[in-house]
């Protein structure tokens, strides 16, 4: 319980200062920045306050790092110049009490998730040793196949952005053809991929609360639904919906 207080505090401190800078910057989109690299603070501090460094250890947490910054330095990169997400703005433009709504609803909430979504990772890193089992070789193969669809989907659609000719248009080639969301799906399956490093402790089953809370949310919650918001109505839209399934690839019902 002290390991889990630990964490809270330092993840209530961390996006209390994100929400202090997206206050002064006027932009909450920030949030999504400050996301991935919570997680290396995360990852690094309950290593070094678990006290033990094993090689299982060291797959989770690199695998975790490297998630996390290129997640970040993806979004960092991305919103360099530009005004505050479409979401974000809406929300600001709507909520009445926006500073202690935007503390709450946005800040501490991620917070929160961010604190549940990671306890695969705090859990192995304060439990004492295992060995390496078929769980964490599984888990290296569902985390690289994650990987692959986030990244690769990601500078897809950045390139495709990038051309001219296709303002406007929909990103219907390479992963976004299988599936409307890639990017998602990636990163659901990369939570599946780390958790399964848990599944060799004494109650590790425990920690697939992560995975499956994070797989709703983007699919069912504030992933696809609040993004495809934004396209509802569009012709091209809701043709590619008919055809592409939107968050497993080829499965249309999911």
């Amino acid at each position: 319980m002290t390991f889990i207080l630990e964490i809270s505090l330092l993840i209530f401190a961390y996006m209390l200062i994100a929400f202090i800078i997206a206050m002064a910057k006027k932009d909450n989109s920030i949030v999504d920045i400050f996301w991935g690299f919570g997680f290396t603070l995360i990852a690094g501090y309950s290593l070094v306050k678990g006290g033990t460094i094993d090689l299982h250890r060291i797959l989770m947490d690199l695998a975790v790092l490297a998630w996390s910054l290129r997640l970040s330095i993806h979004i960092l990169l991305r919103n360099l110049g530009r005004d505050e997400d479409f979401r974000y703005k809406i929300w600001r433009d709507k909520w009445k009490h926006f500073v202690l709504r935007s503390f709450f609803q946005i800040f501490m909430l991620q917070g929160l998730l961010m604190l549940i979504i990671s306890y695969p990772v705090y859990y192995v890193n304060a439990s004492p040793a295992v060995g390496l089992a078929l769980t964490d070789f599984l888990g290296i193969v569902v985390f690289l196949i994650g990987f692959i669809f986030e990244a690769a989907s990601d500078y897809q659609l950045k390139l495709f952005k990038k051309n001219p000719g296709n303002k406007g248009k929909l990103m219907t080639t390479g992963f976004w053809k299988i599936t409307r969301h890639p990017n998602y799906f990636g990163e659901s399956l990369i939570w599946w991929g780390i958790t399964f490093f848990a599944l060799d402790y004494p109650g590790g089953w425990k920690t697939l609360l992560s995975p499956v809370i994070l797989t709703l949310l983007l699919r069912f919650v504030s992933g696809v639904p609040l993004l495809e918001r934004k396209y509802k109505g569009r012709p091209d839209w809701e043709d590619y919906k008919k055809k592409t399934a939107a968050f497993v690839p080829f499965i249309k019902f999911l």
